[in-house]
C-alpha cells in the first residue's frame, strides 16, 4: 500500500503559541484512520493544513502525493470534507446543493447526474432529491454532506465529528453508510471524533494532545498498551483525568480569527 497522507515534522505556530509541535504520521491508501484529542489539542489545525486552509509553519505535508503548500489545487481535487458544522445551503434542494458542488469541481454534467443518483440511492435520499434542505433532519443533512463530499471522486474523505449531535440510531446508520462507501469506493477515511467508541472501527488511531502525538496504534494495540478494554478509558489514561477548559483555546481563537477572512486562494 502507498500513503495517501504523509506528514513529516509538521509544526504550526500562532505567534508565540505552538498549536502543532513537530508531529509525524502517515495514512495508508484505503485505511480508516482516527485522529483524536481533547479540545485545543491541535486536531482542527492539522485538518486545516491537510485541506490547504492553513499553511504550516514548518514541515512537509503531502496528500495523495501532492504538497499542501505548492500544489493546493491538486490537493483540493483529491479530498472531500465533511465539517463539524453543516455547510449546506438550506434554501436549495438536495439536488441543487450537489449541482453547485459539481460546478465548483467542473464535473461533466453526465458524470454528475450518474454519480449523484448512485450516491443518493446509497444513503437512501433519492426520494428527497427535490426537497429543500431546510426540511431535512440532522441525520439527513449529514447523509447529504457525505454524498457531496464524495461527488468528485476524492481519494481522501475527511470527517470532522461526522456524528456530533445525532441520536444513536442515526449515528449507527451513518456508520453503516461509511462502511459501504469504504468498500464500494475504495476510499481513505480520516476521522476526528469525541465519541471514542467510533474509533474501534478504525485501522489505526493517533491521539494528539497539546500539539504532540502521544499515542499511536491499532485500537487493540492501544488498549493493550494502556491496560484498558475500551477506547474511552485509553483516551482518558493517555490525556489525563483533569477537566479541560471548555472556553476557546488559543488555537481555536486564532483559527476563528483566520476563518473570518478566509478564502481559498
Amino acid at each position: 500500500m502507498t500513503d495517501i497522507v504523509s506528514v513529516q515534522n509538521l509544526t504550526k505556530k500562532y505567534k508565540d503559541f505552538t498549536a502543532v509541535n513537530g508531529i509525524s504520521f502517515s495514512v495508508e491508501r484505503g485505511e480508516f484512520f482516527g485522529f483524536v484529542g481533547p479540545n485545543g489539542a491541535g486536531k482542527t489545525t492539522t485538518i486545516s493544513i491537510l485541506a490547504t486552509l492553513l499553511a504550516p509553519t514548518n514541515g512537509d505535508v503531502k496528500v495523495a502525493g501532492y504538497n499542501v503548500v505548492s500544489q493546493k489545487n491538486a490537493v483540493r481535487s483529491s479530498i472531500g470534507i465533511i465539517f463539524q458544522d453543516p455547510a449546506l445551503d438550506l434554501e436549495l434542494t438536495a439536488w441543487e446543493n450537489l449541482d453547485l458542488h459539481s460546478r465548483l469541481y467542473n464535473l461533466d454534467k453526465g458524470v454528475f447526474r450518474k454519480r449523484a443518483n448512485e450516491l443518493l440511492a446509497l444513503v437512501e435520499l433519492s426520494d428527497r432529491r427535490n426537497s429543500p434542505v431546510r426540511t431535512f433532519s440532522g441525520g439527513m443533512k449529514r447523509r447529504l454532506e457525505i454524498v457531496r463530499g464524495l461527488l468528485h471522486y476524492p481519494k481522501l474523505l475527511i470527517l470532522d465529528e461526522p456524528t456530533i449531535g445525532l441520536d444513536p440510531q442515526t449515528r449507527a446508520l451513518i456508520w453503516r453508510y461509511l462502511k459501504q462507501i469504504r468498500e464500494t469506493e475504495e476510499i481513505t477515511v480520516f476521522l476526528t471524533t469525541h465519541y471514542l467508541p467510533e474509533t474501534e472501527q478504525c485501522d489505526h488511531v493517533a491521539i494528539i494532545d497539546r500539539g504532540s502525538i502521544i499515542a499511536y496504534g491499532t485500537p487493540e494495540e492501544l488498549k493493550q498498551k494502556f491496560g484498558h478494554d475500551s477506547m474511552d478509558a485509553v483516551f482518558i489514561e493517555a490525556t489525563g483525568h483533569g477537566i479541560r477548559d471548555e472556553e476557546l483555546s488559543d488555537e481555536d481563537q486564532a483559527r476563528v480569527r483566520h476563518k473570518q477572512g478566509q478564502v481559498w486562494r
